[in-house]
């Protein structure tokens, strides 16, 4: 079986799911390359000259696949013009929500046209949540394979023991509008601990920094299958998450995890001081999230689906 694969970036995100998938399929034995095309930022619009650069690379490539799978939107147009057997296309979130949310009206008027005419072209449609595969089918009335992005439970073999620091809570994500970082900073002044903000370190340093914390926040406005809730399962912290996007998926209210409305300090605050106050439920919440990470969420479960997946697209 041979595979291409196409990412605006091969880290974070959906990219960084990608570029592991890239990574376990090539352990497997199959042969997959990835496509990559230069970024030219136009005032920090960087998909729009990838979208043209990977397209031009995708209609001069002579080189024909079994499968060329495109990650995420802007992908979609070098997906299109690649020669390959069968297509496919991963949206992790609700792209046009997330371009809503981020940029002008404009421009999020053109990801909505795009978004629409993209999904008609893969032969098969893959998200990590079941909330956005509901969303694009009662809005587009189109079929999305639920593929979860699971963790490399090897990389934490890299993550050394660290003393736990009293009441710290913790914050791993973008500083920017959907992740809420702006509600938990209102917030902080009711909490009877103190927050540490992982906006900008390396991946290392801020699974030390969940390590050794009490609690994670993921206070967040849009999500798909946050990474943060996962890794912090695994790394056996307790997790207080809002009730959008996938996160309902990973946190069963009081059962793994807490679950809180959006853009509400108030609860927020509440939330935090009363799990910090209860060892005991702190405890049980970040066991059964742990359970459960290992359960459903680890490549050795999931790797196995994405084989199947693609060879039964090959069948078809």
């Amino acid at each position: 079986m041979k595979l291409l694969f196409i990412s605006p970036r091969f880290s974070g995100g959906i990219g960084g799911h990608a570029n592991m998938l890239y990574e376990q399929l090539t352990k497997y034995g199959l042969d997959v390359k990835k496509m990559e095309a230069p970024h030219i930022p136009i005032k920090n619009l960087k998909n729009p000259s990838f979208t043209i650069f990977s397209s031009l690379k995708g209609i001069l490539n002579k080189e024909s696949f079994d499968i060329v799978h495109g990650f995420n939107v802007p992908s979609a147009y070098a997906m299109k013009y690649t020669k390959a057997k069968k297509k496919v296309l991963s949206i992790h979130g609700v792209f046009s929500e997330q371009v809503n949310k981020l940029h002008s009206k404009p421009i999020s008027s053109f990801a909505q046209s795009a978004e629409s005419k993209v999904l008609t072209w893969p032969d098969k449609l893959t998200t990590d949540s079941k909330a956005t595969q509901k969303f694009y089918k009662e809005k587009h009335n189109v079929d999305f394979e639920y593929l979860p992005s699971p963790l490399d439970t090897k990389m934490f073999e890299k993550i050394s023991d660290v003393e736990k620091i009293p009441n710290q809570i913790a914050f791993v994500g973008r500083d920017s509008h959907e992740k809420g970082i702006d509600i938990l900073k209102e917030a902080e002044p009711m909490i009877n601990g103190t927050v540490v903000y992982c906006t900008n370190r390396s991946w290392k340093e801020a699974m030390h920094i969940i390590k050794s914390s009490s609690i994670v926040v993921v206070p967040s406005r849009m999500e798909s299958l946050p990474t943060t809730v996962k890794e912090a399962f695994y790394l056996n912290v307790p997790v207080i998450g809002t009730n959008v996007g996938g996160i309902p998926e990973l946190i069963k209210n009081n059962e793994t995890g807490i679950i809180i409305p959006p853009e509400n300090p108030q609860k927020l605050t509440q939330a935090i001081n009363e799990l910090l106050s209860n060892k005991e439920k702190s405890e049980k919440l970040a066991r059964n999230g742990n359970t459960f990470v290992k359960n459903n969420m680890t490549w050795d479960i999931i790797l196995p689906k994405y084989i199947k997946f693609y060879e039964d697209l090959l069948k078809n």
